[in-house]
């Protein structure tokens, strides 16, 4: 092939991209797009280790839950590229994973395959919603600061697991106690975590996954109370991968059915999480690359509300929690992402890492407890933005917080901050904000504060 045939080949792989992407509409580059990909996947590639840390608390294979977290977030930002065009990576959320594995599991009792049903189901119900114009609807007729309270509470939640489980705060009889510094994991927790804050602020795009990577290096040379070394490597670092193929379908509608009382609360959280967890995200994104309309809709929304439900459908069918947007997808657009391409790059990269799965397994609880607290902690940063006109604007949400970090009982915090902002409207008379929809929130959630009372009576 002669040079003018070689440029001429070039020029129509181009503008096959370019047709495909529409990189020439959004004044990109492949080469950008692809940049922008290895950015948005360095910023979250931590989930790979994070999410089957914890899904493992309820007794699942951690094996098994690499396979299915990288399968899910693979199909799912390949899906938003590819059908929505834009720039965002999905991956098992940071919030409906804690929800799963430490209360519906751990603490309400729940099967696996009962709880799989439930998410299942709300990403159903969220993809039939993103086909019609009630998805707005929802949106609009959902108080505000329950939404702000709900990952306020969820924040404070996932920092509590990520000291816990870094040894920075231990059970006692008095509840939780600070950890020991004498303890060498308990050292190591605690530089992770302030290297972390530190890598970020400099705006480090894999601030996570370097500190996550160099604790678990750490974990190789420090040893733990009892003699033995933190971290263990693998007999091998890259294997053929092996997907579980008993968590395909891992669905027990019947349990759900059986247990549909307690679990309507569990399906509500779900729905209302990924509904609002997207909403927000998608909007950030989009209008950070410039791609929202003047009057802040996605572009283009439906296929982009379409792919997220799809992703958490399909994400319960291979055995995880709910899928979703991520902000991370921002890293990628200031590194220029503005098209579907980048993604289809985080896609690939997911997939690739399969073939590490024994050096994810390997990693230690402790290596991840440092980006559980930061990201709690960047969750509560919001508390600072809450509007303070009204005391059933701020009141509710700090209560939610309260009643999750004294408690560790994210359900019932939400519940408390429904009916405290509900009892307060009412008192001020304030009844344009008793919408149909809060008044059912208020009734499920009152069902299920009487079931718990129950149960925690038994």
């Amino acid at each position: 092939m002669n040079r003018i045939d070689q440029i001429d080949h070039i020029s129509r792989n181009n503008s096959r991209l370019d047709r495909t992407f529409h990189l020439s509409v959004r004044r990109t580059t492949a080469m950008r797009e692809f940049i922008a990909g290895l950015s948005t996947f360095g910023a979250m590639a931590y989930i790979l280790a994070v999410n089957p840390a914890i899904m493992a608390t309820a007794g699942l294979d951690r094996h098994d839950m690499v396979m299915t977290t990288i399968a899910a977030a693979a199909f799912g930002t390949l899906l938003m590229a590819l059908f929505a065009n834009l720039p965002i990576a999905l991956a098992p959320t940071m919030s409906s994973n804690i929800v799963f594995a430490q209360i519906v599991v751990v603490h309400m009792g729940i099967a696996p395959r009962v709880a799989f049903a439930a998410v299942f189901l709300s990403g159903l119900i969220f993809t039939l919603l993103s086909l019609t114009q009630w998805r707005q609807k929802i949106v609009l007729g959902f108080p505000e600061p329950i939404a702000h309270g709900i990952r306020f509470a969820i924040g404070a939640f996932i920092a509590r697991i990520g000291m816990t489980t870094g040894g920075l705060a231990v059970p006692s009889h008095e509840g939780l106690t600070f950890g020991s510094l004498a303890n060498a994991s308990t050292q190591l927790v605690a530089a992770g975590l302030l290297a972390t804050a530190l890598l970020m602020r400099l705006r480090i795009p894999a601030a996570m996954l370097i500190v996550i990577l160099a604790l678990t290096v750490a974990g190789c040379f420090l040893h733990k109370p009892d003699g033995d070394v933190i971290m263990h490597l693998p007999a091998r670092i890259v294997e053929w991968p092996t997907y579980p193929a008993h968590l395909l379908f891992p669905f027990d509608f019947g349990g759900l059915l059986t247990e549909l009382p307690i679990i309507l609360p569990i399906l509500a959280y779900f729905f209302l999480s990924d509904f609002f967890d997207a909403t927000g995200t998608m909007m950030a994104v989009t209008q950070q690359a410039q791609l929202a309309r003047e009057d802040g809709r996605i572009v283009p929304g439906r296929a982009a509300f379409v792919s997220d439900g799809i992703a958490s459908v399909v994400g319960a069918t291979l055995g995880t929690c709910t899928v979703s947007a991520y902000l991370e997808s921002l890293v990628g657009v200031e590194a220029g992402g503005r098209t579907g391409l980048s993604s289809v790059v985080v896609g690939v990269l997911f997939g690739l890492s399969a073939f590490f799965w024994p050096l994810i397994t390997a990693i230690p609880a402790i290596a991840t407890a440092p980006a559980l607290m930061i990201v709690g902690l960047n969750m509560l940063a919001g508390l600072t933005s809450l509007p303070r006109k009204t005391t059933d604007d701020v009141l509710p949400p700090i209560l939610m917080v309260l009643v999750t970090v004294m408690t560790g009982n994210f359900m019932v915090s939400l519940a408390f901050g429904l009916l405290l902002y509900t009892g307060l409207i009412i008192v001020t008379r304030r009844w344009q904000r008793l919408t149909p929809m809060l008044i059912g929130l208020d009734m499920v959630f009152s069902v299920f504060l009487i079931l718990e009372s129950q149960i925690q009576g038994r």
